[in-house]
């Protein structure tokens, strides 16, 4: 490692200094499942990023009987019957992501629920979750892209709630043009008003109750807890207003109530499922006094489904599919609870699956034949493999994206309709550019556009996209949902290759699909041998295998900055972004990404964005604090974060350049959809690459570094990477001992039925 470039302003805490900070070798893959999200995967926190799990809720995959057998399993049982009775509810919870109105001069209760609703929608302020490990001080907030926020309080909610519920088969649907209808949000507004809740309130939960949502609201407050962002203690003041004597802990209501807001938690941080006893556990702390009551209440009204998967020994050969009910009774059993659109979207998208794994396509064989003849190497044994089978896995790092994007110019060469999507546009644009042939950019797009119908082919009479082959890129950062989409919208006998570096972190959404099917070994596994080049590469492939190692850099390309305090690193990194590293390696200050854990704290992204618009592009900030000129990222939807800048500001809203695309945001959305973007989170970086990455740890990002972090922080700069280090020992230690914590998900198991006989 070197020292830090030349800079003409003062050194601070002086020369920087390489000791003490390893730096690993190359290898793009990393340790499968060593995604931190947040919760796993989830969200960051305001402070440093911490993953998020649920209590207790256990490890990612579940095992138990699978969803393909021929028959009905209890559970799928269930599932149907429940179905009808939950087509209700799940119109309720359609389109939450409507703007929060201006709340007028609110004060006391009413303006601490509105300020925590806000924190939801607008990613500034995030309620904690229980599902969340402890964050370290100050407490953190949520951002616009998967972050969380982590607290040690009862419950802070993740920056990113999760996506409002949609159909599992097919693109997300546009949300409604016009919202509730007006006399349903005054109806609710008035409700809200003899709560002593703000009024400003009434469309956001008029959208999440949807029609009759007065009535329903006054009939039982604690439905207020739909709503983003309201935490039980702020439904519970609600309830007491409206009830008065009536109202108390025990009631049947609340501990429903409850039950859903706790797994709507799990979900932001990550989980598809809970425990049983990780659930009555919250519900406890949550001063519900009969948990398992509540839990039985919810199951009833449809608000959640119950699954029982058997347990079977490790190492143990999976059980036959066919036994004697004497011996099924015996076998140990977890028993899980889970919302239905996670609960649908496993099932469907180990369907989805079974069938791509079981009918590979024969018609298209000679094409097959002719598109592995055209290639070589590690880009050929992909393609052979591709030729044989309907699922393919594929890991490795940037380097190995070589891969993919050489079988997807000689798929499409061959005559073989084959696209490919990646997580980000930065991404998409990287991919294009490695396929051979002049319409390689007509060949890729990212997993949003292709699921919105903006990007990729058509789709057939079914539904169905025309394709015969999809390779997914940063498939790690497909959550449950979007990856349940994407299979069912492949045709029968098309091929599914799915592509990333299992080091990384997990998706925003719930699940670690990557992670599960890894695990479950139902296809072809090839692990690219291409490695990442240079001392960046050769410390990122170190940091995941949990080797934090001291790398050669005669060309600065690693610098490590010591710091003593959060005010330090925010002045050495100010300096670094604007003077050092453009003038030492010739790299634009726009081309700088900073990284950081959280969006909270001294050091957070709100701290390094204001000082860096200071330095940057200093204004009054007349729109919403924006001005011209401004770096800054975009979520148009949880999970979702495009970088961009600012080009003006009018009458219709804020204009945005968004990966080269003009983006006009209303002025009613901007608070919820926009953020200073000099200084990122990782979760709001992953799947993007700069050309220099400074990041930065202060002190009190401590108990947010865990392995996949750093790996995920660390590889975003492809030629420099400066480390503004103020943790000491806590790095290496986070890299060699903190892995992705578990995420509660039921796809292993609904997968093992699938897996080929030892």
């Amino acid at each position: 490692m070197s020292t830090e470039p030349e800079t003409t302003e003062e050194a601070g805490p002086g020369t920087p200094d390489t000791s003490g900070v390893p730096a690993p070798q190359d290898t793009a893959e990393g340790a499968p499942g060593a995604a931190e999200a947040e919760a796993d995967g989830g969200a960051e926190t305001d402070a440093p990023e911490t993953e998020q799990q649920a209590d207790g809720g256990a490890g990612a995959a579940a095992s138990g009987e699978g969803a393909a057998s021929s028959e009905l399993s209890e559970a799928e049982a269930e599932l149907a019957a429940q179905r009808i009775e939950r087509e209700r509810i799940e119109r309720r919870k359609a389109e939450k992501n409507g703007p929060i109105e201006s709340g007028a001069k609110l004060s006391g209760k009413a303006a601490d629920l509105l300020a925590a609703v806000r924190a939801v929608e607008g990613g500034q302020k995030p309620a904690g979750t229980v599902f969340a490990a402890p964050a370290p001080e100050p407490v953190p907030e949520p951002g616009s892209g998967p972050e969380r926020q982590t607290g040690a309080g009862p419950a802070a909610a993740p920056a990113h709630p999760a996506p409002a519920a949609e159909p599992v088969r097919h693109a997300r649907p546009a949300p409604a043009p016009g919202g509730p209808a007006q006399e349903t949000v005054e109806t609710v507004r008035r409700v809200l008003a003899d709560g002593g809740a703000p009024e400003a309130l009434a469309r956001q939960a008029a959208t999440a109750l949807g029609e009759g949502a007065g009535p329903a609201l006054r009939e039982d407050p604690w439905q207020l807890l739909r709503v983003p962002g309201v935490r039980p203690e702020q439904a519970d003041g609600f309830a007491r207003a409206l009830l008065g004597p009536d109202c108390g802990p025990d009631d049947e209501r609340r501990g429903r109530a409850v039950t859903v807001w706790l797994l709507e938690q799990a979900a932001l941080a990550g989980h598809t499922a809970l425990d049983l006893p990780a659930l009555t556990a919250a519900l406890a702390r949550q001063g519900v006094p009969d948990p398992d009551g509540a839990v039985q209440s919810a199951l009833a009204e449809g608000d959640a489904l119950v699954f029982q998967d058997p347990l079977d020994e490790p190492g143990a050969p999976a059980a036959p599919q066919e036994e004697d009910e004497e011996a099924e009774a015996e076998r140990p059993v977890r028993v899980l609870v889970a919302l239905e659109r996670y609960a649908l979207a496993e099932e469907s998208l180990a369907d989805g699956l079974a069938r791509l794994v079981d009918a590979p396509s024969r018609e298209t064989a000679q094409s097959w034949a002719a598109a592995v003849a055209a290639l070589s190497g590690g880009a050929a044994e992909l393609a052979r493999a591709v030729a044989g089978h309907g699922l393919v896995l594929h890991t490795g790092g940037e380097a190995a994206r070589a891969e993919p994007a050489a079988l997807l110019g000689a798929a499409r060469d061959a005559g073989l309709r084959a696209f490919a999507v990646c997580h980000t546009p930065g991404g998409r644009d990287r991919l294009a550019a490695l396929v051979p042939g002049a319409g390689a950019r007509a060949g890729v797009g990212t997993v949003a556009g292709l699921l919105a119908g903006d990007e990729g082919p058509a789709r057939d009479a079914d539904g169905a996209l025309e394709l015969d082959l999809l390779l997914v890129l940063d498939a790690p950062q497909l959550d449950v949902e979007s990856a349940a989409m994407l299979v069912e919208s492949l045709p029968d006998g098309a091929r599914l290759v799915l592509s990333g570096d299992p080091a990384l972190l997990w998706s925003a959404g719930p699940g670690r699909v990557f992670a599960d099917l890894l695990a479950a070994r139902v296809c072809p596994q090839l692990a690219s041998r291409l490695p990442d080049p240079g001392p960046v590469g050769e410390l990122v492939s170190g940091i995941g295998v949990g080797e934090l190692n001291q790398v050669e850099a005669p060309g600065k390309e690693v610098v490590i900055v010591p710091v003593r305090d959060a005010g330090e690193a925010v002045h050495r990194t100010v300096q670094l972004v604007a003077d050092s590293v453009p003038r030492a390696f010739g790299v634009p200050a726009d081309q700088v990404a900073v990284i950081t854990p959280g969006h909270g704290g001294a050091a957070g992204t709100r701290a390094l964005n204001a000082a860096l618009k200071e330095r940057l592009n200093p204004g009054p900030g007349r729109f919403g604090g924006f001005d011209p000129g401004d770096r800054i990222v975009h979520s148009p939807a949880p999970g979702r974060t495009v970088p961009g800048t600012v080009v003006k500001a009018d009458a219709q809203g804020l204009h945005l350049s968004c990966a080269g695309a003009p983006v006009v945001v209303p002025r009613e959305r901007v608070e919820g959809e926009v953020r200073h973007g000099w200084a990122l989170t990782a979760h709001q970086a992953v799947g993007g690459r700069w050309p220099a990455a400074v990041v930065v740890l202060p002190g009190d990002a401590v108990k947010a570094l865990s392995r996949p972090w750093v790996y995920t922080a660390f590889g975003r700069g492809e030629r420099h990477l400066s480390v503004v280090h103020g943790v000491e020992q806590a790095l290496p230690r986070a890299v060699a001992e903190v892995p992705a914590k578990p995420r509660t998900t039921r796809l292993g198991t609904l997968l093992r039925p699938q897996a080929p006989a030892a």
